[in-house]
């Protein structure tokens, strides 16, 4: 190719890119294109009688697989696996009846204090998480009373393992639903929710779902790897910390979930993970110092033995 020819070539590539430029501006739904355009009907089965939704099937299942992953832990660590079922109509309970009424007090007091036989129409919406994580660790204390060989701190970092898998399990079935959506977005990966409106946004529920799914990973590797020497605390902590930390941030890309929260500097789903991060921390420290002071014993006797015996010896020289 002559020198002729080249500029001939970079002129019209030029061009071309300048005219894409200016076509994208002046048609600016041309940038749908890029997007995905989020249509799924929330039901499965919708019948004259009744009609499955993909949410519960989903919460459904989320415990259904953590109920298997716990016999599975159960097992390895010499509990008896008979626990489990007792512990799942735990989780079950406290996880519904913690997060309706944390959605109730947290978010809506005026209306549901107001109507209180509202609280009870759980199919009409309205859960929150928080109120689930405040619901699960009080009833995995009731629990814990009643057993000598499981003591409080052991349930519990075993069950988050579990409720980080329900976690990726419910934000799925809350995309699928298309709530708890994000801000609008012109991000290539943004989802356009039909049901809602025409403009493309953050999927908010999709990057909660991937965040469970990647936790729930690493506590599990995190447990197989220790197992029963696993620091009691320690997933706990670390669970909190990740979970709620990243809900605060999260929070800066989602939809206001009610009217109050535009007059907050932070909404109530960050005031509320601010408590649970700053726990987390303080759980975390104090499992890994009960972790050096349970290592010690074992390590400070020889190597103090071993000292004396140098100062002896080098005295006797």
């Amino acid at each position: 190719m002559n020198r002729s020819a080249c500029q001939e070539t970079i002129l019209l590539s030029f061009f071309i890119q300048n005219s894409a430029f200016k076509i994208y501006n002046f048609f600016p739904m041309l940038s749908f294109l890029q997007y995905i355009t989020w249509d799924v009907s929330p039901e499965i089965l919708d019948t004259e009688y009744f009609s499955i939704r993909w949410y519960g099937l989903l919460f459904a299942l989320g415990f259904l697989i953590g109920q298997q992953i716990l016999i599975h832990i159960f097992r390895k660590e010499g509990k008896p696996e008979s626990d489990v079922e007792t512990l799942t109509v735990y989780m079950v309970l406290s996880t519904i009846i913690g997060a309706r009424l944390g959605h109730c007090l947290f978010y809506e007091p005026d209306y549901y204090l107001s109507n209180p036989i509202e609280i009870l129409k759980i199919w009409k919406g309205g859960l929150a998480s928080h109120g689930a994580t405040i619901g699960i660790l009080f009833a995995l204390w009731l629990y814990a009373r009643k057993k000598k060989d499981q003591s409080y701190l052991w349930v519990v970092d075993r069950i988050v393992i579990t409720v980080a898998l329900a976690g990726c399990c419910i934000r799925l079935g809350n995309l699928m639903n298309s709530e708890i959506i994000g801000l609008p977005s012109d991000v290539p990966w943004a989802f356009v929710f039909t049901a809602v409106d025409q403009l493309p946004r953050h999927p908010a529920q999709l990057y909660e779902a991937i965040s469970c799914l990647i936790l729930f990973f690493f506590l599990f590797w995190y447990w197989k790897r220790k197992k029963e020497k696993t620091p009691e605390g320690s997933l706990l902590g670390i669970f909190l910390i990740y979970i709620f930390g990243l809900r605060f941030f999260y929070e800066f890309l989602k939809e206001d979930q009610v009217d109050f929260e535009k007059n907050l500097v932070l909404n109530m789903g960050q005031w509320l993970s601010i408590p649970a991060v700053l726990g987390g921390i303080i759980v975390l420290l104090i499992a890994n110092r009960n972790a050096r002071r349970k290592e010690a014993p074992g390590l400070e006797p020889g190597a103090g033995s071993m000292e004396v015996s140098g100062k002896r010896a080098g005295r006797r020289a």
